[in-house]
């Protein structure tokens, strides 16, 4: 009988398969999971399936962002009001902003350098991990699917992409906040103006505090969605080998484990 390794007895293992989603660990830019948290803290964090800080930072950037009227002060100093910009500023809630957004930033960066090392001890350690779970709320498994697919789902509505690769949190709470942020920031009526031709109509009713929001939390959403698709595919590769290995390999036959394609 095949001697499989349990999970509890492992030191490190590369994934966890929940039936709220796939946490798992892979290599990551330390740089570009920091510049994810200057455009809006929280999201390096999500990037690095820190969900409770992520989320955390998240909720932080919205209301600390809203109260000290930030993005009022960009849109005024993007139009070299610079004298405006310094007026709608909220002292009070602007020197609570800066902390936290240097912390953010340099927390996700250390964070991402710590769990590459994390990643590759147990990428060698190589530890067997369940992956498939069976609930009665929800069906979760390693399975391969199309990265331009998630990125496609995430462009028409930003968390369907994460609900296609299955990471359930995460896609619940982008959704929340992508129809509060569309809601306040007016965005939809703005479109609507804007289809009927009434240009003046649509930037009157368009709420900039709110609509400078919706470019991070669109694009880290189709980010997010094909980072975890490429990463999720080459984990069911990596689990499928050690398998078929594991099983069906002649013990004295040398199967290479990273097989690269040849020219010729």
């Amino acid at each position: 009988m095949q001697n499989y390794q349990n999970t509890e007895r492992a030191r490190r293992y590369k994934a966890y398969v929940s039936p709220l989603g796939t946490t798992q660990l892979h290599l990551r830019n330390p740089l570009i999971i920091a510049w994810w948290s200057a455009a809006f803290p929280g999201f390096g964090h999500l990037l690095l399936s820190k969900y409770l800080r992520g989320y955390v930072l998240v909720i932080w950037e919205i209301i600390i962002n809203v109260n000290a009227h930030i993005n009022v002060a960009m849109i005024h100093s993007f139009n070299g009001q610079f004298e405006l910009a310094k007026m709608v500023l909220e002292p009070r809630w602007m020197l609570l902003y800066i902390p936290t957004y240097i912390y953010a930033i340099w927390d996700s960066h250390r964070t991402s350098v710590d769990m590459n090392k994390v990643f590759i001890l147990a990428d060698r350690e190589n530890a067997r991990f369940i992956n498939f779970q069976i609930t009665g709320l929800e069906i979760n498994y390693l399975d391969k699917r199309t990265p331009w697919v998630a990125v496609m789902w995430s462009i028409f509505t930003p968390g369907a992409g994460q609900l296609y690769i299955h990471r359930i949190a995460t896609a619940f709470f982008i959704m929340v906040w992508v129809i509060i942020i569309v809601y306040f920031s007016h965005f939809l009526e703005g479109v609507h103006f804007l289809f009927l031709g009434d240009f003046n109509q649509a930037k009157s009713v368009l709420n900039g505090q709110w609509l400078l929001f919706i470019p991070s939390v669109y694009f880290f959403a189709m980010y997010d969605a094909y980072v975890n698709t490429v990463e999720n595919n080459k984990l069911f590769d990596s689990e499928q080998r050690n398998f078929l290995k594991e099983r069906y390999q002649d013990p004295t036959f040398d199967l290479p484990l990273n097989l690269t394609k040849r020219d010729g």
